[in-house]
């Protein structure tokens, strides 16, 4: 796998059958083209990813939904105009344009349009290549399946160069700003239900469509394994009372915390955001350094579980639960 700063340059690469690693604002995809089995199968074999395990679409834009979606409700339209371009996937019914390969066997697909301008540039270039004005792109994060999500181009390489070739490439498009997944948002049944929490809150999702939002959706979407975004090093969430009241006797332990929380000696800090918004964007990097430094366990205070705090949360308890 090669990097590139040049969009035309991934459309290629993806028009030809392909991979390409994209940006988005909220992690890097590791992306194909949605309408080609072949190419779809290599993201699967490159990331070690269960066949059954379904992908998230990226559309160009709202257009390119009803070629994707069938019977779709009329609140899964207002969130596409509030939240797109965004962090925010809808799952919605399937067309005939969405195959097995993609959904995983389920009569539902998940579509998002992302925000990022590198991204928007690359499926624009691809709907010319195609003549294919709802062309998709699917793109689950670009690395092995299970593991900590890469949120800048040295962390794809670090992940999946061994798995790649000389004809896929990585779109530089610097560090993420979003940096955790897209909100899960299930649009199939009579209300929205809340699959995985991102930067887009449930209450958000509520008040735009005027519905509970709930979460208990039986349907199968990315990132929402028990255990998922792990790092080598063992994660444990803690208080900062409980991390004020433990000994350290060696600098094996990592921590993940808000800036105004104390560092206890002997602990090595791996990051000290101001912000939930901040703590966000820096986790995954935070997560990475972790296993460079070879520590053996990660301590981490979470922010308020309220707005992207819920999905740090979330994050920290999937990727703390393969202990």
């Amino acid at each position: 796998m090669r990097a590139t700063t040049d969009p035309q340059d991934a459309a290629a690469a993806l028009a030809t059958g392909h991979l390409a690693a994209l940006p988005t604002e909220t992690v890097y995809g590791l992306g194909a083209r949605a309408d080609d089995p072949h190419a779809i199968a290599r993201i699967y074999a490159a990331k070690g990813r269960p066949a059954d395990h379904p992908l998230i679409v990226h559309l160009a834009d709202i257009d390119a939904l009803d070629a994707w979606g069938t019977n779709i409700p009329i609140y899964a339209y207002q969130l596409a105009r509030a939240f797109w371009p965004g962090p925010i996937t809808l799952v919605i019914n399937r067309s005939l344009k969405a195959a097995d390969f993609i959904t995983g066997g389920q009569d539902s697909v998940a579509v998002r349009v992302s925000a990022h301008p590198l991204m928007q540039e690359v499926q624009q270039a691809l709907i010319l290549l195609t003549d294919d004005q709802a062309i998709g792109i699917a793109a689950p994060s670009a690395n092995r399946f299970g593991r900590v999500s890469p949120t800048n181009v040295k962390h794809v390489l670090d992940e999946l160069g061994a798995f790649t070739n000389e004809n896929d490439v990585v779109l530089d498009g610097g560090d993420c700003a979003v940096g955790v997944e897209s909100t899960i948002i299930d649009c199939t049944g009579d209300h929205p239900r809340l699959l995985r929490p991102g930067a887009v809150s449930l209450e958000q999702v509520q008040a735009i469509t005027g519905l509970p939002c709930t979460t208990d959706s039986t349907v199968r979407a990315s990132g929402t394994l028990q255990s998922h975004y792990s790092p080598v090093a063992v994660v444990e969430l803690i208080t900062e009372a409980q991390l004020l009241n433990r000994d350290f006797e060696d600098a094996t332990v990592g921590l993940i915390a808000l800036a105004a929380c104390v560092t206890p000696t002997g602990v090595v800090r791996l990051c000290a955001p101001q912000t939930s918004t901040d703590y966000a964007q820096q986790l995954y990097a935070a997560l990475r350094e972790a296993d460079a430094l070879k520590l053996t366990s990660v301590l981490a205070v979470p922010p308020d579980p309220e707005g992207i705090g819920a999905a740090i949360v979330d994050r920290l308890t999937r990727a703390a639960h393969s202990n």
